[in-house]
């Protein structure tokens, strides 16, 4: 397959305005090493720069070894870098319902925003309209369901915080993109936290894994576990980041469950 994509070529969305190309892409893989693979799951990022411009550049730049399908400016206009049937590099070392390859299997969507480092600023409205309309148009194409519309923070809950907690998940699942259930209130009671261990600790565990994380259903609530607390709190209980599964984010994570009639285990 050619590897290059020709900056005057039609993008494969119609909500992308021009293809803005980066060299860094390659096959998709399928599990047992062949090309093929197509791709499944859509992955939310923010740039997590001060400005838009040099975040677009360094994703183009080979130097880097880093892309994403698509970029939104923060006002909206939208660029494709990599063609979808190519594996974009965006998701780095990551796990999802039993799946390491998420590159393979995913199309990645770079938001324009400097993220935590800058203070976490809301995303702008014609922003957010933009990328529900590319998400809309992107999951309709390739058939992706609901539940495998994530954060970059899911799927690598150590390493990574974005988009962060204040991207607009309802309102994209109201509009068809992504799976929502309404948090459940923050209240007193026990909770679960760093240090603890024992067989609540292992339910918890197996609840996060069937959902998708990369979880070790061990009974011990480590770091390794706070992260991944704080990454569903930040996609479905983003009023309280704390890494603390209090009742309001066991009950959140039930009702998810419910919802999405998972079943697996990672």
């Amino acid at each position: 397959m050619d590897e290059t994509i020709d900056a005057t070529a039609k993008p494969d969305s119609r909500f992308a305005a021009k293809i803005f190309p980066s060299p860094n892409h390659g096959e998709r893989k399928l599990g047992d090493g062949t090309a093929g693979r197509r791709p499944d799951m859509l992955i939310l990022h923010y740039t997590g720069m001060p400005v838009a411009g040099e975040a677009l550049q360094w994703l183009c730049n080979p130097v880097s070894q880093v892309s994403s399908h698509y970029f939104v400016f923060e006002n909206g206009h939208t660029l494709q870098l990599v063609p979808e049937g190519r594996r974009a590099w965006h998701a780095g070392a990551s796990h999802w319902a039993g799946e390491t390859d998420i590159n393979s299997c995913s199309i990645g969507i770079e938001i324009a925003n400097p993220g935590h480092p800058g203070g976490l600023p809301d995303f702008p409205e014609e922003q957010i309209a933009a990328t529900l309309n590319l998400c809309r148009d992107i999951c309709e194409r390739w058939s992706i369901l609901p539940e495998r519309v994530l954060a970059h923070s899911d799927i690598a809950p150590r390493r990574k915080i974005d988009p962060g907690e204040k991207f607009p998940w309802r309102r994209f699942a109201e509009g068809g993109v992504g799976v929502w259930v309404e948090p459940a209130p923050i209240r007193g009671g026990r909770f679960f936290a760093r240090g603890e261990a024992g067989q609540p600790v292992e339910a918890l565990q197996a609840m996060f894994a069937m959902l998708g994380y990369g979880v070790t259903v061990d009974g011990v609530f480590d770091e390794k576990l706070e992260a991944v607390v704080a990454a569903f709190q930040r996609h479905w209980r983003p009023e309280k980041v704390d890494g603390v599964a209090d009742s309001s984010t066991i009950t959140t994570l039930r009702d998810l469950l419910a919802t999405t009639g998972v079943s697996r285990t990672a």
